[in-house]
């Protein structure tokens, strides 16, 4: 199964960063008996790898070189190959530039890189065989997508960043059978490909007499793009620890690639220490700091 990961965007919510958004540090994981800090994004990558994928496609922009340096070619028991989004022209967008990877045997799950949720097992809730959400309830829908049920858990309607939704279920992740992902592109192709949300575009494929489920698994998300979000998405994973879920030090399902010592001395050429690792295997390599000067 694919993992499907939009990571293209400029994150200006959280300007000033030196690096992209998704290796903002937040709690810690343990590996190999060793504390070290966690990518934001690291979150959905195990969430996925819990949900069955096991090859993962990181959907980049041009300069975001920092996330393929962190990740390399694999996380856990995932492989990991990236495709680059040249402008941010919207999730549709994103998501469809992993097209030429997928087959129509193989179900793709697509997730937010900058949002934490639980429970983390929560993608194996969703089928295989038809599109289908997993739904988590908020406070504050309208600041996401909405999306209305009939009673038998058809999605009637997706209700994109609307004031006053009918809804406090959002999506925060999303499973496509492997032959409805071309369909979805040809649909999004036929609409000019001007659909910059997922909720727009999956609209018109029900107009057009497809069906979607949404599945209530979720039990708490939050989005970490802003400064607000991370103090939440801390408080949350604070509150998880104290009932016993997985929660800010846990064990990790892998050592990010890209910073393995040897692979990046080995790539490089240069000493383990230079190249953003460590020679004291007890030392824990830093997340990335980035460029100098502030990404757009």
């Amino acid at each position: 199964m694919w993992g499907i990961v939009p990571a293209a965007g400029r994150g200006t919510r959280l300007q000033p960063l030196a690096f992209s958004k998704e290796l903002l540090p937040l709690g810690s994981r343990i590996d190999d008996g060793i504390e070290r800090p966690c990518a934001v994004s690291e979150y959905l990558l195990e969430r996925m790898i819990l949900g069955g994928a096991d090859k993962i496609c990181i959907v980049i922009s041009p300069d975001k070189s920092d996330i393929l340096g962190y990740f390399g070619d694999s996380y856990g028991s995932a492989h990991i190959v990236y495709a680059v989004q040249p402008r941010p022209c919207g999730l549709c967008d994103a998501v469809f530039r992993a097209h030429p990877l997928m087959t129509d045997s193989e179900p793709v799950i697509v997730g937010l890189p900058d949002t934490i949720w639980f429970p983390d097992t929560a993608l194996a809730a969703l089928p295989d065989d038809v599109l289908s959400f997993l739904l988590f309830p908020v406070e504050r829908p309208e600041l996401f997508d909405a999306v209305v049920l009939d009673g038998a858990g058809r999605v009637l309607e997706v209700e994109v960043k609307r004031p006053n939704p009918s809804s406090h279920w959002i999506w925060g992740a999303f499973k496509i059978p492997g032959r409805v992902f071309p369909a979805l592109r040809r649909l999004w192709i036929a609409r000019g490909r001007a659909d910059e949300y997922f909720g727009t575009l999956i609209n018109a494929y029900l107009a057009d007499g497809g069906t979607a489920l949404g599945v209530r698994a979720g039990a708490a998300y939050v989005d970490v793009g802003t400064l607000n979000g991370y103090r939440a998405a801390m408080a949350l994973l604070a509150e998880q620890s104290n009932i016993g879920a997985p929660a800010k030090v846990v064990q990790a399902m892998g050592w990010p690639a890209g910073r393995r010592a040897k692979t990046l001395a080995g790539t490089a050429g240069v000493s383990p220490a230079l190249a953003g690792g460590s020679s004291d295997a007890g030392e824990t390599p830093a997340l990335p700091l980035g460029r100098a000067g502030r990404r757009e």
